[in-house]
């Protein structure tokens, strides 16, 4: 199959963004003009993807709320972990003798405390 000649004409705005393309590229301009006819025919006979399956996306997205909900959970609890680790080491620390129900008061204000900074800035 041979080459067929066609004539294109371009307006001066087209021109300059095929011109700044081939330089980008180390092309001719006529190279740079063959590579966008051949992509812009691709891309109608391909279509340009305006087909795409909104179920898919929707399970997609279903899956990723999922995983950000157990990623929350995590979180939460390493962050509560964090707050007694703290409080049963501050009470080491201060030899103070403190009860379970004591340490487990100051353990959930210090997780509650944590919880509303970081709320904080939510909008």
């Amino acid at each position: 199959m041979s080459a067929r000649a066609q004539t294109v004409r371009l307006s001066p705005a087209q021109h300059r963004t095929l011109a700044g393309f081939a330089r980008q590229r180390g092309l001719s301009e006529y190279a740079m003009l063959a590579r966008v006819v051949d992509t812009g025919l691709a891309a109608l006979v391909q279509g340009t993807g305006s087909t795409i399956d909104s179920r898919e996306i929707v399970t997609e997205l279903a899956s990723v709320g999922t995983r950000i909900v157990d990623v929350e959970r995590m979180l939460d609890r390493a962050l509560f972990t964090a707050c007694a680790a703290y409080c049963y080491a501050r009470s080491a620390a201060s030899g103070a003798r403190k009860s379970d129900a004591i340490l487990t008061e100051e353990i959930t204000a210090a997780y509650n405390r944590q919880r509303g900074l970081a709320r904080e800035n939510r909008p």
